[in-house]
This record gives structure tokens, sequence and C-alpha cells, in this order.
């Protein structure tokens, strides 16, 4: 009886998909357009398809038409002369980034003045003057004197009531916590530490040794750990690839090395103690075992994985040099030199408003598209519905 049933229900089906062949050959052009870009805009909202056309087109992406193999031997002997003119372009390229490093290194030591000025500032080894101080903010503007004096004083007045702060209280900690990148790095045992950050500077290697950069991060003494500087070098290499020198795209970032820290005893953030059950097998009792394991923390940010001298590296690990070459790179060149700009949020403003540009175009082109949907007569809003998102556990 079930096979019947399943059978009636196969010719069932079958003629419904011929009934729905049927329909959708009477549909117009236009309804079929429009489904098309029903479809589309549901493609494009699915990671896993986005993901997929992307490999796809990376591996389209500079695929040889097979024209240079069909050129004549003479021809490829030119092409050839060509390639050995665009290696030596890149022997070129390689010692103008060598004289960019030495550039910067240059001006590195005109800027240093100001970084260590305002490092005195921050950790109050300086009070800077009211001319210092003066600053006419945007919406100062159209402010009338009376305004002006009136505002002056209730500032004034808040002041007194408050406790008188030394320099900038947690400066580093909220230049830290406003950018996205450092603040993923950040845990809530690591703000009590950070708040005894005081400065962060950047030296450059020495004129003819191998290019690098060092971030010094210092601490004023405190209860977590005895030193007073911690650092963490980048090691660069500026010359093409032998094996690959078309390659070449400017310094890259060889490998890094941290420091030890000297915690103070049960201070250490990078580690915790866990404590797990275990039961004998034979007699069945239980016993406890303390275990230390590692903690995710800012600090590991000082103890990145060996790069073996082979240069090969799990993926993991890979992964972990990645995001820190990146994290690397972005205090040397945003950080430490605008960092009152991410203290007040002005610099991260900016950075938004290159992606709000963006994202205004993208809500244009949906709003074009829910308008072409609202005009199709065959359009089912319930078909839109998303299906619920797959649960994985990790």
């Amino acid at each position: 009886m079930a096979d019947i049933d399943n059978k009636d229900q196969a010719e069932m089906d079958m003629a419904d998909m011929e009934d729905v062949e049927e329909v959708e050959e009477e549909e117009t052009g236009e309804d079929e357009n429009s489904k098309a870009r029903q479809l589309t805009v549901q493609m494009m909202q699915n990671p896993q398809i986005l993901a997929a056309l992307q490999e796809r087109l990376d591996g389209l992406n500079g695929s040889p038409s097979g024209y240079i193999e069909s050129l004549p031997k003479v021809v490829k002997r030119r092409v050839n002369a060509l390639k050995n003119l665009q290696v030596k372009c890149a022997h070129i390229e390689a010692k103008f980034y060598e004289e960019v490093h030495e550039l910067e290194r240059k001006y590195a030591a005109l800027y240093q003045p100001l970084f260590d000025k305002r490092s005195d500032i921050v950790k109050a080894a300086y009070e800077p003057t009211d001319e210092e101080c003066e600053w006419k903010a945007d919406d100062e503007e159209e402010l009338t004197e009376e305004m002006k004096e009136k505002a002056k004083l209730e500032e004034e007045k808040k002041d007194e009531e408050k406790e008188d702060p030394k320099g900038i209280p947690e400066f580093w900690l909220t230049v830290f916590k406003n950018v996205d990148l450092l603040s993923d790095m950040l845990q809530e045992h690591d703000e009590p530490i950070l708040k005894h950050l005081q400065d962060i500077k950047v030296k450059f290697s020495e004129p003819g040794q191998p290019m690098s950069f060092t971030l010094e991060f210092h601490f004023e003494p405190n209860d977590f750990f005895t030193n007073t500087v911690l650092t963490k070098t980048y090691k660069m290499r500026s010359e093409p690839d032998e094996k690959d020198p078309f390659s070449f795209d400017g310094p890259e970032i060889m490998c890094c090395t941290g420091c030890t820290i000297d915690w103070t005893k049960g201070k250490n953030v990078t580690l915790k103690t866990i404590k797990k059950k275990q039961k004998h097998k034979g007699r069945g009792t239980v016993r406890t075992v303390t275990k230390t394991v590692p903690n995710d923390s800012f600090f590991n940010f000082f103890s990145p994985p060996e790069v073996p001298e082979n240069g090969e590296l799990d993926e993991d690990s890979e992964a972990i040099l990645a995001a820190d070459f990146e994290i690397g790179h972005f205090i040397r060149e945003r950080i430490v030199p605008r960092a009152v700009l991410y203290f007040t949020g002005e610099a991260i403003e900016d950075d938004d408003d290159d992606y709000d540009e963006e994202g205004e175009e993208a809500d244009d082109e949906e709003g074009e598209e829910e308008a072409d949907e609202e005009n199709d007569p065959d359009y089912d809003p319930k078909k839109d519905v998303a299906p619920p998102a797959e649960c994985k556990q990790q």
C-alpha cells in the first residue's frame, strides 16, 4: 500500500513539475528578469556562495589567454628580454624602499621631541601652558563671547568639584579600546595593566643594519610585572626573491620577536589555572587535578610563534603571524603618529567615513532592488524570508 501511495505521490510530483514548466514557459521576459534579480540578491547574501565565487574569480584573474604560447620563437625571445628588464626594475624598486626606510629613520628623529612632550603631558611630567592648550573647536566658531565665558565658568566649577587628575588618565588604554583591531585583543583582565602604559615608541634599525623596527611599550612601576619596557621587533626584507622576483611589492615583514615579561607571582594574565576531575578506571575513585593552561590576553602579543629556519609554519601559526604583522604595522604607521586623534575618536570617524560612503551606495542599490520587487505583480514577499541559520557547535 505504501508503495502505491509513493508511486501516486511521485506521479503527482511529476505532474506538478510539468505544470510548473508550462507556467514558466508562459512567463514574460520581464517576469523572468525580476525573478533572476531576486535570485541574485539571495545568492549574494549567502557567504558560502560568495566565497566560492571569489575563489573562482581568483582562479580566472590573470589566467593566460594562450596568445603568448602562440607567438613565434623570435618574439618570445624578445619577451624574455622584457622580463629581464622587469627584474632590474624590481631591484631598483628595492633600493627605493631602502632609501624610504632611511628617510623614515631620519624624520623619526625630528618627530621624537614632539612625541616625548606628548608622553610628558600624558604622564603628568609636564603641564602645558595656557597658550599650548588653546584650541578652537568647530562648535565654538559661532559662540558669542558671553556664551564662551559662561561655558568656561561652568567647566571651572566642574573641575573644582572633581578631584584633580594627573596628566591624561588611561590615555593609551582608551586608544586601544577605540580601535577595533586592538580592542579585539583586549581582555577584561588586561585593562588594569594597560592603565599603567605611559608611552609607545618606534625605533628604526641603524644605517647599514638589516631593515627592521621595534615597538617599545613603556610602563610605569606596577604590581603586575617588573619590566619598565616591553619590546616587539619586526624584521623586514626589501629585496626581490630570486625564485620569484616578480612578486616583489615593497618591504615585507619576515619575522618578529617579542620579549620575556617578568610577571609578579600570581599576576601572569597569559596563563590560567583550571581544575579537572579524573576518575580511576579500576577503583572508580575521583581526584581533582590542577593544570595551568594558556589564557587569552593582549600580552600574548609579546610571545609570537617562532618562525623555523625552513620558514614552514602550520596554518594556525601562519594566521597568528599574519594578524601580528598587521597589528605591528598599524601601531607603527597609524597609532603612534596620531595617538591623540585615536584617543578622541576623530581618526576613527575619518576611517568610518570611508566605509559609510560604500555603505550608502550599497543601501541605494538595495533600495532600487526593493522598488523593483514592489512593482513586480508576481512578487511574493514570503519567498524572500531567509531560512534559519544553521547552528554549528564550536
